[in-house]
C-alpha cells in the first residue's frame, strides 16, 4: 500500500472516530459532594453541579404558613435522622414561599442534625432523566433530597410516567437515602381540562383520570398553600423589615406594604418579600439573604 493511500486510510478512520465521540456525547462528569450542600442536576453529562451560595431565606421568616412548615421540619428532621419520611408535594396559591420552605427548612435541618444532608434542585425539562439521577445518588452514601420547583404537565405530556417511576414504581424502586420534594401550583399536577378531556374521551372514564392522579398519590404529604390574609401579610412584612432592620416605623410600613399588595392584585409571600426589596433599595439599605 503506497504512503499516500496510507495517510488517507488513517484520516478516514480518525474522521470516523471523530464522528462516533460526538455522537456518544461527552463523558460523565466526576461529582464531588464535599463542594457544597445544594446542587442542581446536569443530565448532558451527569454532573451535579455545585450551588456555593444557594437562594433562600432564614426559616423564621417564612410566616403564616405555620402548620405546613412544621410538618415539612418533621418530615425531613426524620429522614435526615435515617428514619422513615414520605415524598411531599407542596401545592397552592403561587407566592406563598413554597420552594422558600424547602430550601429553609434543608438549611434548618442540616445545622441543627449537622448531617451532610444535601439538595438536589432538577429541572421540570429533565424529569425524564431521574432514572440516571438516582443510580448515582443510591451509590452517593447520603441522604439526599431532590427537589423539583413548579412541577406540571401538560397535555400529551408523558414525562408524568417517568416521575411516577422514579417515587415508588419499578422493580427496584426509590433509594432509601432518597427523598422526593415538589412545588406545584395544581394538587395533581395536570391542568383539569386535560383530566376532563382523557375522561370524556376514554372507554372507560374513571380509569383515565385514576392514571392521570395515580401521579400525585405517590407523595405520601401533600401540604396546601392558600392566599394569605392580611394579618398574616403584615406579619411577614414586620418580620422581614425586623430582620433587615429597615428603621420604618410600623404605621408608615404598613400603610405602604398594604397599598404595595393592592398594587399587585394580591397578597402573598412573594407580594411582600418585593415590597421589602424596593423599601431597601429607597432606604439604600443592603438585603443580605440566608
Amino acid at each position: 500500500m503506497s504512503t499516500d493511500m496510507s495517510e488517507l486510510l488513517l484520516s478516514e478512520v480518525r474522521r470516523l472516530a471523530d464522528a462516533l465521540e460526538r455522537l456518544a456525547g461527552p463523558p460523565p462528569a466526576k461529582n464531588d459532594w464535599s463542594t457544597a450542600d445544594c446542587f442542581v442536576w446536569v443530565p448532558v453529562n451527569q454532573y451535579l453541579q455545585p450551588v456555593a451560595r444557594p437562594n433562600r431565606v432564614a426559616l423564621g421568616l417564612i410566616r403564616g404558613v405555620d402548620h405546613v412548615r412544621d410538618i415539612l421540619h418533621e418530615n425531613t428532621l426524620r429522614f435526615a435522622d435515617g428514619y422513615a419520611a414520605n415524598n411531599v408535594l407542596l401545592w397552592g396559591a403561587r407566592g406563598m414561599g413554597k420552594s422558600s420552605l424547602v430550601k429553609a427548612v434543608h438549611a434548618d435541618v442540616q445545622a441543627a442534625t449537622q448531617t451532610p444532608l444535601k439538595l438536589v434542585e432538577v429541572h421540570r425539562e429533565d424529569i425524564a432523566s431521574l432514572p440516571a439521577l438516582l443510580d448515582i445518588l443510591k451509590s452517593s452514601g447520603l441522604r439526599v433530597i431532590v427537589f423539583c420547583d413548579d412541577l406540571s404537565f401538560d397535555h400529551d405530556d408523558t414525562a408524568y410516567k417517568s416521575l411516577k417511576a422514579a417515587l415508588d414504581g419499578g422493580i427496584e424502586g426509590r433509594p432509601d437515602n432518597v427523598l422526593f420534594y415538589a412545588t406545584s401550583n395544581r394538587r395533581h399536577l395536570l391542568p383539569r381540562n386535560m383530566m376532563e378531556n382523557e375522561q370524556s374521551t376514554a372507554i372507560n372514564p374513571s380509569e383515565a383520570v385514576e392514571e392521570k392522579v395515580s401521579l400525585s398519590d405517590r407523595f405520601g404529604l401533600w401540604l396546601g398553600f392558600h392566599k394569605c390574609s392580611q394579618d398574616d401579610y403584615l406579619s411577614m412584612i414586620d418580620g422581614y423589615a425586623e430582620h433587615f432592620d429597615l428603621g420604618l416605623d410600623r404605621e408608615t410600613l404598613h400603610h405602604q406594604a398594604l397599598e404595595w399588595a393592592t398594587t399587585r392584585g394580591g397578597r402573598s409571600g412573594r407580594v411582600a418579600w418585593q415590597y421589602i426589596q424596593d423599601l431597601a433599595g429607597r432606604l439604600r439599605k443592603p438585603l443580605e439573604r440566608a
